[in-house]
């Protein structure tokens, strides 16, 4: 289904191609029609839908792995609403009357589970009734014959309070024979559907809850006692778990030992408690599991459960992107329809609120040509969107309420960034202006959707012994890597003899540290600079990976470290050539920089560095080395228009 939904009258395929819908005819998401299987409202991950399908048919497990907001938990839910609803079970417990402690379990189909209780109630209260008559008709004798004998009153009464206590001791027995509901399938309209995400031992393997009177006649039977856990609770139906990996190593086992029986017994959790002498027998545990994670989820499940799950299903890698494409647009447009319907509350949104969604899905992508797959978090800006329409009592959620919404619902990373960056300007951290010697103005990205600018500084000094490159700023492995990188370009390209020299590198106020080697090009820039003492463009900033022959590798985040420079007042960002494909910056920030793609370290030193004479000798030297026509490359020189 899922394209199909979408009335082909409402599709315009001449304009199709270049619209921002997809060619939809509508005026508003309220035109567009909603499935109603969970399964056909998944945006993308067209092999993880795939997957699902199969799986559910064959009942096989599965694992998805991918980034937060994919869409792994609505395909497990999906997936539980494929599932034959026929073949569902209620558990009941019964108590043991040959040992107490060993609980009898019980499967009936769907339903009647209650019919059950409900006749051992009535039976109880039946026999409840006889036994209550029956003692009031003994206590009124022994009362009666008391009162005839007025010098036995007292002991009458006495009497008959035995007679009251001994008959309601001998209820509990009977009330001891009414089984527990365990699992109560009877209201469920599709199969079970359990989120074990960060469940403890007792929610996810069932318990026994203590007892603190376990004797003289107020004990609570054991199997009143026994709670089911969500493997119990997921049976003929799918248990998800998200983050597999936080699940203890024995957690994870008596797991594994639930999906290879078809069953596992509950006991108490804790060994201090009382329900740790209980044990029931085996309750049913026949569910479809599908776990879940980012990659790391992988690296602490236990080998074993991993192992069961890829033998006897399936492994899913979840899309972070997907192709932008007329048909995926108007999926984003069904999306919204979907968001909209779903939350119940909130106006629905003009075409033109649509399309800046859609845009926004592009470049939260951060690949030209795709749509992010991160749906979560475009959920959320819907949601905001909605809200503020809603504030304003407005029929529908415009583009303006979406502009609005993409300012309020910044992420703690971009808020921090934003501090960051006018902290700077009160201590005059960030230079946007003048020229300085061994000084870069470097780009870096917080979190995942931040840029912020970070300077480095290089300086070239005597050394005691045999020269070495030593870096500062919390650099982590892969950024010590790039230093080392660094160093054997440096030995390259300059002249000066650096055996008997120091050059230390210093990522200014990197508190949070250095991961990556995307600012490799900033390093190898201020360290020339500094070796050559040729100054450098404070209005340039720039990031880039770097290889050893000096090429300008791509790197991630460009988008969001182009608009942090401009929000610094940045006049000119160089990037590599391989990111331009990837910019999608907003409109705002177009006319405020000068974007300029670069493919090596010599494109990158005729742009920042300044000073003619000294600048003109290292690039005519730096033409002999590499044999690079720099020329060749000035039509993205400085003062070349900026492709966008």
């Amino acid at each position: 289904m899922g394209e199909e939904q979408i009335n082909e009258e409402k599709i315009d395929e001449e304009m199709a191609e270049d619209d921002l819908l997809g060619g939809l005819k509508i005026d508003t998401t309220a035109d567009i029609e909603v499935p109603d299987r969970l399964v056909d409202q998944v945006i993308g991950q067209d092999h993880a839908r795939d997957i699902v399908l199969k799986a559910a048919k064959q009942r096989r497990h599965v694992m998805m792995i991918g980034s937060p907001g994919t869409g792994k938990s609505m395909l497990a839910k999906a997936m539980s609403q494929l599932l034959p609803r026929e073949e569902l079970q209620d558990i009941l417990v019964y108590h043991n009357p040959d040992d107490g402690n060993e609980p009898k379990i019980r499967t009936v189909p769907a339903g009647k589970g209650d019919q059950i209780v409900d006749a051992h109630k009535e039976e109880a209260r039946k026999r409840n009734q006889m036994r209550s008559f029956l003692m009031w008709i003994i206590i009124a004798i022994v009362l009666g014959y008391a009162l005839i004998l007025r010098q036995q009153l007292l002991i009458g009464i006495l009497a008959a309070g035995i007679i009251y206590l001994v008959f309601r001791y001998s209820s509990r027995g009977s009330d001891a024979m009414i089984p527990n509901l365990l699992v109560n399938n009877a209201d469920k309209q599709t199969a079970p559907f359990e989120d074990a995400t960060g469940a403890h031992a007792g929610a996810l393997l069932g318990d026994v809850r203590h007892d603190p009177f376990q004797s003289g006649g107020m004990e609570t039977p054991s199997h009143d006692r026994v709670e089911p856990g969500a493997i119990h609770k997921s049976n003929k139906g799918v248990l998800f778990i998200d983050e597999i990996n936080t699940l203890d190593i024995r957690s994870q086992q008596k797991l594994m030992t639930a999906i290879q029986e078809g069953e596992f017994s509950i006991t108490g959790q804790s060994e201090r408690s009382s329900g740790a002498m209980v044990q029931t027998e085996p309750v049913p545990t026949d569910f479809i599991m599908v776990a879940a994670g980012n990659l790391d989820a992988m690296e602490n499940m236990h080998p074993a459960l991993r192992n069961r799950i890829k033998g006897y299903g399936y492994e899913v890698y979840m899309d972070d992107t997907i192709e932008d494409t007329p048909e995926m647009r108007r999926k984003y447009s069904r999306f919204i329809a979907q968001e909209v319907k779903k939350d119940g509350r909130l106006p629905h949104f003009t075409r033109t609120a649509a399309e800046e969604l859609i845009l926004e899905a592009r470049r939260r992508s951060g690949r030209k040509g795709h749509l992010t797959l991160e749906l979560r978090a475009l959920g959320g800006l819907v949601r905001v969107a909605g809200d503020i329409a809603r504030a304003e009592d407005a029929e529908f959620t415009t583009r303006d309420h979406v502009l609005q919404a993409k300012g309020r619902s910044r992420s703690i990373e971009q808020q921090l960034a934003d501090d960051y960056i006018e902290r700077r300007k009160d201590y005059d951290m960030t230079i946007a202006q003048g020229n300085v010697g061994g000084r870069v103005n470097g780009l870096a990205v917080m979190g995942e959707d931040s840029g912020i600018v970070m300077p480095v500084m290089a300086e070239v000094a005597p050394s005691q012994g045999p020269g070495e490159v030593i870096a500062t700023g919390n650099l982590q492995d892969i950024a010590q890597e790039a230093v080392q990188n660094v160093s054997a370009i440096i030995k390259k390209f300059s002249d000066e003899d650096i055996s008997k020299r120091d050059i230390h590198i210093q990522y200014v106020q990197s508190y949070e540290g250095v991961e990556g080697d995307s600012a490799s090009v900033t390093m190898a820039t201020a360290v020339i600079s500094s070796l050559e003492d040729i100054p450098i463009d404070q209005s340039v900033a720039m990031t880039g990976s770097l290889s050893v022959r000096g090429d300008v590798l791509p790197v991630g985040g460009v988008t969001h470290k182009i608009e942090a420079a401009a929000k610094a007042g940045v006049e000119t960002v160089i990037i590599p050539a391989a990111n331009m494909q990837d910019v999608m910056i907003e409109d705002e920030y177009k006319e405020m920089i000068e974007i300029i793609p670069v493919s090596h370290i010599s494109e990158v030193l005729d742009i920042a560095l300044v000073g003619e004479p000294e600048k003109d000798s290292l690039v005519d030297r730096l033409k002999s080395i590499t044999g690079q026509a720099l020329e060749s490359g000035s039509a993205t020189g400085p003062g070349s228009p900026s492709p966008q």
